[in-house]
């Protein structure tokens, strides 16, 4: 039998910090991303976007604009098919407004010209008749029963009470007596908070390239977080079937979730068709902000009891999200993440979902997640204070391990939080001393974690060296975490193996770069393909050696008889059999496919120190450690990067970064001047500490660690300038008028 399970992990290869594959292209300008790509031909598309906030569409006149020379074609939300899916019909009225526009930004129409300049004027001679309606966009006024409509006929049978038709889900997790575990506490602690919607804020903007033929074959080359994905969405909205469809992933210049659904591409692809030309068309900043996903913003509620040595004895939460104009769910993962830190015997959690006049919400790391722990995490440190008791401590106390239910059904395996808990508590920052107007703020992080549908295709080249072919573009270093675990696998040098990201003709569905899967799932059929691979070249060593293929194994990047009883034979390297694989039956090449489930959830532990001025209410985050369970650091470089990034954009969402809109409903801040995110100057040496808590679910034990550190920051830094304030704040971002107000009015 070929010896392919470690019973003791001794790597080689993972854990190493290897030169990353990409590097030199990245930072020499050769990588080609979004905006990149020219072709012979080529049209510059531009969009038409609502001024209001909330608008009926009457009539859309663009013969004047047809008639400017240059304009090749225009395209409506009437060039799309027919469609009675409700999920691709929201995205195509996302991508062009059907009989209404629903937000400020809301894209109309779209020309295709022979440059931008013409493309510009165009957009300028389409006449849209609009009779504009009432708007909401806070979340409380749009779920009040008297509050303007959205879209009618969207709520879910199972929302009741006396809410508005924008009101279209609810959901509710947890166990216990509440009531019995409240009667319990010492004290109990209930309290409301607010937090703004948000960016990603990637610094590409969207982009892409289309060119159908007159066939019906069409290729799209975009910057996407999944080329799949978009394929599916565009062929369905198009009518096309999805073979006639190639789409292939540029490199990508930041995603965080922001670019795993489409905006532009169907509306490309549509140009394209009715002009019989390739279209390229590239988002300005301004668009980004105003038509691209922003995270959910929410209002919550949320009580605890307490007993005087810290332990929770009931804890309830109710969460209100708004994710734009079209329904979403991503309340629900915040209701499930709300809790999962802790044991709990009584826990609930109810989630509502409103639509307001705001642009469809996208993912933007763990969504839902940190709007709602930072909600818990606020009453959980209050609790804390009232007591008199160490932080770390009563979260030690309450801390869910293996075996506990967790508050949204499931029992955990082995998870990672009371180690970084307890390496939090032991590391020199959490008893550094503090200084006058100072605070530190503790935060616990959770998130899921994903799997999915994953192909891999791993190919033996007759020189020695491996190429992966895999479907997920790299947004976070998979192609090193990828070739590093088909070297281990493989035992040849991580030089010797490189990995390529595939168009969609090219291999299998691959689901979306996104809930952390990238390296768990691609790295756990990767690993299987590399067996699949090691498996056909012991059968060849075997044929070439007259012995049964049982009797060959592999150790160390060699084929070696299994033992004294197989045969006297010198041990063949990967490179001698790739050499010999034309006489033995051909190329060899190792295949898996799996949707792949055992992701393993993932936590995270996160200080912050703070000091704020209390004539300015100005804050700077003066010391700052992220502590989180990797399960196996793959690359290590990585790991600490996607913890530094989560917790650079959770001080932003914490401090200063929201979406501001005036009484008309118009975004007043879409751009980087006026949307302020964390420079950095603003920011202080992020020290990333990694835990590794085997995840039984992968060969290696992998967890996925890029969206988990992102979830701790807000409530770590609210905590904090709680603390160094004296006094506490409910609403994100915590901005030095926000502040300054909080201490007048304490007095």
């Amino acid at each position: 039998m070929n010896k392919m399970s470690r019973e003791k992990q001794d790597f080689k290869v993972i854990g190493t910090r290897v030169k990353r594959p990409d590097g030199i292209d990245k930072v020499t300008g050769r990588a080609q991303y979004g905006a990149d790509l020219v072709v012979p031909g080529m049209l510059t598309g531009a969009v038409l976007r609502s001024p209001h906030a909330h608008a009926k569409i009457n009539a859309i006149d663009t013969s004047e604009a047809m008639a400017l020379p240059g304009v090749k074609a225009i395209v409506t939300n009437a060039d799309f098919a027919a469609l009675d899916d409700e999920f691709l019909l929201d995205v195509a009225d996302n991508c062009l407004a059907r009989e209404k526009a629903l937000y400020h930004g809301h894209a109309v129409a779209a020309v295709a010209a022979k440059d931008a300049q013409t493309a510009k004027a165009a957009l300028k001679l389409i006449k849209v008749d609009y009779t504009p309606l009432p708007h909401v966009t806070d979340v409380d006024d749009a779920m009040e029963s008297d509050a303007p409509v959205v879209q009618a006929g969207r709520k879910q049978e199972n929302v009741k009470g006396d809410y508005s038709d924008n009101v279209t889900m609810y959901c509710e997790f947890g166990h216990g007596d509440l009531d019995a575990g409240f009667a319990k506490a010492d004290h109990v602690i209930e309290r409301s908070f607010k937090t703004a919607a948000t960016h990603q804020g990637y610094i590409e903007p969207h982009a892409c390239l289309a060119s159908m033929t007159s066939d019906g074959k069409a290729d799209l080359w975009c910057c996407t977080q999944g080329q799949y994905f978009v394929r599916t969405l565009c062929a369905g909205i198009l009518g096309m079937e999805a073979s006639q469809l190639r789409v292939t992933a540029s490199e990508i210049g930041g995603g965080f979730g922001g670019k795993t659904t489409c905006f532009i591409e169907p509306v490309a692809l549509a140009l394209s068709r009715k002009a019989g030309r390739p279209v390229k068309l590239v988002m300005t900043r301004d668009e980004v902000f105003r038509a691209t996903g922003p995270t959910v913003s929410s209002s919550s509620d949320v009580k605890i009891g307490m007993t005087k040595d810290g332990r929770i004895t009931a804890a309830y939460a109710a969460l209100r999200y708004q994710g734009g104009a079209f329904p979403c769910e991503t309340v629900a993962m915040g209701a499930q993440s709300a809790f999962a830190a802790y044991d709990l015997d009584a826990v609930k959690t109810e989630g509502w979902n409103a639509l307001t006049n705001r642009p469809k919400e996208a993912a933007y790391r763990a969504p839902g997640a940190p709007m709602a722990v930072y909600a818990v995490e606020s009453v959980v440190d209050e609790l804390t204070q009232h007591f008199g008791l160490d932080p770390l401590d009563v979260r030690l106390k309450n801390a869910a391990d293996a075996g506990t239910l967790s508050s949204y059904g499931p029992t955990f395996e082995a998870i990672g939080l009371v180690a970084t808990l307890e390496a939090a508590q032991k590391h020199p920052h959490y008893s550094a001393p503090l200084g006058e107007n100072q605070g530190r703020g503790v935060s616990c992080g959770f998130w899921f974690n994903f799997g999915g549908n994953t192909c891999v295709s791993l190919n033996i080249n007759d020189d020695g060296t491996v190429g992966i072919t895999e479907g997920n573009p790299d947004i976070g270093g998979s192609r090193a975490s990828i070739s590093m675990m088909a070297a281990e696998e493989l035992g040849i040098p991580y030089e010797q193996v490189r990995t390529i990201v595939a168009d969609t003709s090219s291999l299998g569905y691959n689901d979306v770069t996104d809930g952390s899967r990238v390296t768990f799932a691609v790295g756990l059929a990767t690993i299987e393909a590399a067996r699949d691979a090691i498996k056909k070249m012991c059968s060849r060593v075997a044929k070439i050696w007259e012995i049964d293929p049982d009797a060959v194994i592999w150790e160390n990047g060699q084929a070696k008889p299994s033992g004294p009883n197989a045969g006297d034979f010198e041990p063949m390297s990967l490179a001698e059999i790739a050499a010999l694989s034309s006489e033995t039956g051909g190329p060899i090449a190792g295949h898996y496919e799996v949707n792949a489930d055992g992701a393993g959830v993932s936590f995270g532990v996160h200080l912050a120190d703070v000091e704020v001025d209390p004539e300015t209410g100005a804050t700077k985050v003066l010391r700052y450690t992220a502590f989180q369970d990797a399960g196996k650091a793959v690359h290590p470089d990585y790991v600490e990067g996607q913890m530094q990034g989560g917790s650079a954009q959770g001080i932003g969402w914490a401090l200063n970064e929201e979406y501001i809109y005036d009484d008309d409903g118009m975004l007043l801040n879409a751009g980087f001047l006026d949307y302020r995110v964390p420079v950095a100057s603003d920011l202080p040496s992020i020290e990333p500490v990694i835990l590794e808590i085997p995840n039984p679910g992968h060969p290696y034990g992998v967890r996925g660690v890029g969206e988990t550190s992102i979830v701790p920051p807000l409530a770590a830094l609210s905590n904090a300038v709680s603390r160094a304030a004296g006094v506490r704040l409910h609403e994100l971002p915590m901005s030095p008028p926000k502040i300054l107000k909080a201490i007048t009015s304490k007095g």
